[in-house]
């Protein structure tokens, strides 16, 4: 039988999310060794957990001597700075920020019907952009909250079976009966307990 495919997001459930490092950090270090043995490759692997505990592995030598040699190679291979690369002085950055803002005014007027004039290509390409952007985070909060809801669903369901089954165990007690017809009207016994686990 095939797995599902697994969602790549957060896991919210602290439980489980530590029962997936430890089982993956596992997997993980025995890929790098195992990589390492058939490959004959010298592999270094860093793992801070969430709560900043530190798991390293050095298939050869020790960890200080592979950043040695990382620092070493990394040395020669750096490339010399590009102009467009570099960060963006104060003023530009600035005036991007400004024509992107001047952009979104602008595209929100021309949704509700009170832009004037005609957008241009570019404009509206931008304007595209950002609509598919929060389209994806409405879904994606949409989706966590129909989850959430859902989740709440199934833990209401299982109380009342539980509250269910325990009514019924409790008829068969005091009447003797085996089999419950549930449109018998003629018991003497309420169909509710008073108890707070199962209040809803």
């Amino acid at each position: 039988m095939a797995r599902g495919k697994v969602q790549l997001k957060r896991i919210e459930n602290p439980v489980h999310r530590q029962v997936t490092f430890c089982k993956r950090r596992a997997g993980l270090l025995k890929k790098a060794k195992e990589l390492s043995v058939l490959c004959d490759a010298e592999i270094g692997l860093f793992i801070f957990s969430a709560h900043g505990k530190l798991y390293e592995l050095a298939t050869k030598g020790t960890m200080q001597g592979l950043i040695e040699r990382y620092m070493e190679s990394n040395r020669g291979a750096q490339p010399e700075p590009d102009i467009e690369t570099q960060p963006l002085d104060a003023k530009e950055e600035i005036k991007q920020l400004k024509q992107e803002v001047e952009i979104l005014q602008k595209g929100l007027r021309y949704m509700f019907g009170g832009g004037v004039g005609t957008m241009t290509l570019d404009e509206l390409d931008v304007l595209e952009k950002h609509l598919e952007i929060w389209i994806c985070n409405i879904r994606s909060t949409k989706m966590n909250i129909m989850y959430e809801e859902i989740q709440l669903l199934r833990n209401k369901e299982g109380i009342l079976k539980a509250a269910n089954k325990c009514l019924q165990d409790k008829i068969e007690e005091n009447t003797g009966m085996t089999d419950f017809a549930p449109n018998t009207t003629n018991f003497a016994y309420p169909l509710t307990i008073q108890n707070e686990i199962f209040q809803l």
